[in-house]
């Protein structure tokens, strides 16, 4: 049983590492600041993010900003 639980685990993990692989730890706490403070999202809405949700989420954000730069110009 111990063995199993350990091995599901593994799994988790490395398919982790595979989907934030190309961003820098220090790219994803300017983004994670940028979001709090800008944004209003909370630390904990941001660590509880799934990857793909996270990343859907600041292209969101991203698309927005581009909007907004746009209708200024």
């Amino acid at each position: 049983m111990w063995k199993e639980t350990i091995g599901r685990n593994k799994g988790n993990i490395r398919f982790f590492r595979i989907t934030l692989y190309h961003e820098s730890l220090a790219s994803l706490y300017q983004t994670n600041f940028a979001l709090m403070q800008h944004h209003k999202y909370s630390l904990t809405e941001l660590e509880n993010m799934i990857p793909w949700e996270r990343e859907i989420y600041v292209s969101l954000v991203v698309n927005y900003l581009r909007e907004l730069e746009n209708k200024r110009k």
